[in-house]
């Protein structure tokens, strides 16, 4: 039954990032890979085995789900993995000294559209720092309501659509859910725009 604090279960969204990462494995070793609003850590988790420099991060309000990052890296196998406390929309010295990153992971995390916002003002600080960095992330479309697109263009940030059927997420057993409600999983990856040229 998920917990009140939804970084301690691993939804459907964590599973399709997982997979996409699988997908991709040949190309993790190496890479350094954060993972924001990580909680159970399924896609971290999956890039540090797949030979990957991970650091898992989850807000530093939220130390039930920081526990949940430790302990799921205890049990794979992977105790040296760092977990740091970072809240999107905040500026704090973890962030400010984060290392060089080439991808940062999220999954699901756009769940509330309060903290759309907080989250792509953390992605554009995260990519300005590193430029050739992108954002890979998989959300659940809960309302046809619910956009990014004008944050997007607001912190200057463009996304391209990932299908899940190209990189086999497209079954039911890893894109659907027992839990009700709507549960149809998109991915994209989200980059810095590029300034138009005179």
């Amino acid at each position: 039954v998920p917990d009140s604090q939804y970084g301690t279960y691993v939804w459907p969204c964590a599973v399709v990032l997982a997979q996409y990462l699988w997908a991709r494995r040949r190309s993790l070793p190496g890479k350094r890979v954060l993972e924001i609003g990580a909680g159970a850590s399924l896609p971290g988790v999956t890039a540090a085995k797949c030979g990957a420099q991970v650091i898992l991060s989850d807000s530093e309000e939220l130390p039930r789900c920081l526990r949940s990052c430790r302990r799921s890296c205890r049990a794979n196998g992977l105790p040296r993995v760092p977990v740091l406390g970072l809240t999107w929309g905040r500026v704090s010295p973890e962030l400010l000294s984060l290392g060089p990153v080439d991808i940062v992971l999220g999954s699901d995390v756009f769940f509330d559209p309060k903290d759309f916002e907080d989250i792509l003002s953390t992605v554009y600080f995260l990519l300005e720092k590193n430029p050739h960095a992108q954002f890979w992330t998989t959300y659940q479309v809960r309302s046809a309501d619910w956009s990014i697109e004008a944050l997007l263009c607001k912190w200057k940030l463009k996304s391209t659509h990932i299908p899940l059927r190209s990189f086999g997420a497209d079954r039911e057993h890893l894109a659907g859910s027992s839990l009700p409600g709507r549960h149809t999983i998109e991915m994209m990856i989200i980059s810095l725009a590029q300034p138009d040229s005179p």
